[in-house]
C-alpha cells in the first residue's frame, strides 16, 4: 500500500487493485485513512496545519480550473453516440418524474408527527443525485444488452430506494454529529430531537427494506442489504482512527466507500442485474458506481474547506470540527496542497469510472455518465 501510493505521488501510474470477490471491495488502492485531529497535531505543529489548509483555501482556482482540464482525466472516453446529447440530470429526470410523490406514497403512516419527519427531507429541492445515476445506468446497461429504450418498474424502484436509505443515513448522521443544518434547513434532530430522529431514520429504512422485498429479485436484494451493512461498518470506522501513518489513507477511503460509494455502486450493480444477465455488465455497472462514489465525496471534503455554508446547505469546517481529518487534512500532514492533492485524487477515480462505462454500447445514457462524472469533478455544492 505505501510503496503503491509513493509511486503514484512521484507520477508514476496509477494502477487499480485486484478486484475482490465481494461488493463491498474499496477497488483503487490509493493512500491509507483517516485520523482525529489531536492526533493529527500530534503528528504537525498546529501552525503548519492551519496554514497549509488556509492557503489551499485561498488557492481555489485549482479547484475552478478543472472544468477546463478534465478532458486530459477522461482520455478513455469513446466516441459519443451520434444522437443530441442531454444534459444527464435533465435526461435523468426524465424517467424520475413523480419520485418523491412515490417515495412519500411508501411513507404513508401515523402518527402525523412520525409522518412529517420521515418526509422532512423528501420535498424535491435536491439534485436527487444518486436516482439520476441508477435510473441512467438502468437505461445504459437495458441499450447495451438488447437496445431497449425502457426502464423497467423494478429498476425504478431501485433509484427510490437507493434515494430512501440516503436519506435515512443523513437523519441518522445528523444525530450522531450533532448537525443543525442540513439543506439549507434545520435538521430532523434539532426540530423534533435526538430520540424522535433516531426513529424517523429507522421508518425511512425499514419502509425501502418493504419496497426492495416487493421486487422479488433475491439477488437485487442480497446486493442492497450490503450497502446497510457498509454504512453501518463506516459509521464504526468514522469512529476510530489509525496510528501508523501508512494505514490512515487506507482507513479514511474505506471509511469513504462505505459510507458514501457503497449505496451508488451497488445500486447501479442492482438494475444490471434486473436489465442484463451478463456477470461482465453487472461489474461494470459496479465499479462505475463505487469510483463516482468515491470521487463525490472527495469533492465534498475538499468544499468542506472552500465553500461556505450557504453554498454547502450546511455548516462547513465540520469534519474538523468532529475530530475527523478527511483527505485535505491528511495531505497537509504530509506538507501538501491537500485541497489540490485531494482533487487529484478525486479525478484518478473519476477517470477510472469514465473507463469502466465507456465499455458499454453507446447510448445517450452512457454518454450521460461520462458527463456526469465531470459534473462531480466541478460542482459546487
Amino acid at each position: 500500500m505505501a510503496s503503491s501510493w509513493w509511486r503514484w505521488r512521484h507520477g508514476c501510474s496509477w494502477r487499480r487493485a485486484a478486484r475482490t470477490p465481494g461488493p463491498g471491495s474499496p477497488g483503487l488502492t490509493g493512500p491509507p485513512g483517516p485520523h482525529p485531529a489531536a492526533a493529527v497535531r500530534a503528528q504537525m505543529s498546529c501552525f503548519y496545519l492551519v496554514k497549509s489548509l488556509t492557503s489551499a483555501c485561498l488557492n481555489m482556482y485549482s479547484i475552478s480550473r478543472l472544468h477546463h482540464t478534465t478532458s486530459a482525466v477522461f482520455c478513455y472516453s469513446k466516441p459519443r453516440s451520434g444522437e443530441k446529447y442531454t444534459d444527464p440530470f435533465q435526461l435523468g429526470r426524465r424517467y424520475l418524474k413523480g419520485l418523491y410523490e412515490d417515495i412519500r406514497k411508501e411513507l404513508l403512516i401515523s402518527p402525523i408527527e412520525l409522518k412529517e419527519m420521515s418526509e422532512y427531507y423528501f420535498d424535491g429541492k435536491g439534485k436527487a443525485f444518486r436516482p439520476v445515476i441508477v435510473v441512467l445506468m438502468a437505461r445504459a446497461c437495458n441499450s447495451h444488452y438488447n437496445n431497449s429504450r425502457d426502464v423497467q418498474a423494478s429498476q425504478r424502484s431501485i433509484a427510490l430506494i437507493a434515494e430512501m436509505i440516503h436519506t435515512a443515513s443523513l437523519v441518522h448522521d445528523d444525530v450522531i454529529d450533532d448537525a443543525s443544518s442540513r439543506r439549507g434547513k434545520h435538521t430532523v434532530n434539532k426540530i423534533w430531537g435526538e430520540k424522535k430522529a433516531v426513529l424517523a431514520g429507522d421508518l425511512i429504512l425499514s419502509a425501502a427494506s418493504i419496497a426492495l422485498a416487493r421486487i422479488g429479485n433475491t439477488t437485487v436484494i442480497s446486493i442492497l442489504t450490503q450497502v446497510i451493512e457498509d454504512l453501518v461498518r463506516g459509521e464504526f470506522l468514522q469512529l476510530g482512527s489509525k496510528e501508523n501513518e501508512n494505514e490512515r489513507f487506507a482507513h479514511y477511503l474505506e471509511k469513504t466507500f462505505k459510507k458514501t460509494a457503497s449505496l451508488i455502486a451497488n445500486s447501479c450493480k442492482a438494475v444490471s442485474v434486473l436489465g442484463c444477465p451478463d456477470p461482465v455488465v453487472h461489474e461494470i455497472a459496479y465499479q462505475y458506481g463505487k469510483n463516482v462514489g468515491i470521487a463525490f465525496q472527495l469533492i465534498d471534503d475538499v468544499l468542506d474547506f472552500t465553500s461556505c455554508s450557504e453554498q454547502m446547505g450546511k455548516p462547513t469546517s465540520a469534519d474538523l470540527k468532529l475530530g475527523l481529518a478527511t483527505g485535505p487534512v491528511l495531505f497537509a500532514c504530509q506538507q501538501s496542497d491537500g485541497v489540490q492533492q485531494t482533487t487529484y485524487l478525486a479525478q484518478r477515480y473519476c477517470h477510472e469510472a469514465v473507463r469502466e462505462i465507456s465499455k458499454l454500447r453507446p447510448s445517450p445514457e452512457r454518454d450521460a455518465l461520462i458527463q456526469l462524472s465531470e459534473t462531480v469533478l466541478t460542482r459546487d455544492k
